[in-house]
């Protein structure tokens, strides 16, 4: 359902996978492709669900952000572990190892259940973003005057009594009169060969 609200409810726009594994476009979706969907949905969920979520990333450019690449490593690195035990225990023939790799296993089916949830609740806001469900787009308009600081002050160009300096200006205090210093450039300055 969330695919084909992606798809704008135009299934014949419908690829497998959404064009990102090497099956898509060969599985005979433009012939009946609510049933490829379907098949799509039963047989592969994982990439059902992140082939909606690619599509959805390319179609608004939107990142995946670092929290989100934490939780799917975390995913990914217990379903490895849960394999590994589970290899381990096959080839010694531990009981123990046995139980422990079933709960491991157990334990990566509901974080991936949990995280491909998360996933879908995500698409469906997006989509609910981008069909107006929350209301009308906000209006464009100009942004207020910022100025920003460089990474080397610790307070940006305006504090300390100063005005603002013009862009790319430095921020030098003002100079009293008198300017330069009387003594300025010391004698013998600059040195005897140079030629002006």
């Amino acid at each position: 359902m969330l695919r084909k609200r992606a798809l704008y409810n135009d299934m014949s726009r419908y690829v497998c996978c959404a064009g990102y594994m090497p099956c898509s476009g060969r599985c005979g979706e433009s012939r009946c492709p609510e049933f490829c969907l379907a098949t799509e949905v039963c047989l592969c969920f994982g990439n059902s669900v992140a082939s909606t979520r690619f599509l959805l990333q390319d179609e608004f450019n939107i990142q995946t952000t670092q929290c989100d690449n934490c939780i799917i490593g975390f995913m990914f690195c217990l379903q490895q572990i849960a394999c590994i035990f589970s290899i381990v225990a096959m080839i010694v023939g531990s009981d123990e190892l046995s139980d422990a790799s079933q709960i491991l296993s157990c334990l990566s089916d509901m974080v991936y259940c949990s995280v491909c949830a998360c996933m879908q609740t995500q698409h469906k806001v997006e989509m609910d973003k981008r069909d107006g469900k929350f209301g009308p787009p906000p209006v464009m308009a100009i942004p207020q005057v910022q100025q920003m600081s460089r990474l080397d002050q610790p307070y940006p160009p305006n504090v300390g009594g100063y005005p603002a300096p013009a862009y790319g200006q430095p921020n030098y205090p003002p100079q009293a009169a008198g300017y330069p210093p009387a003594g300025y450039p010391p004698a013998g300055y600059p040195s005897s060969g140079y030629q002006r």
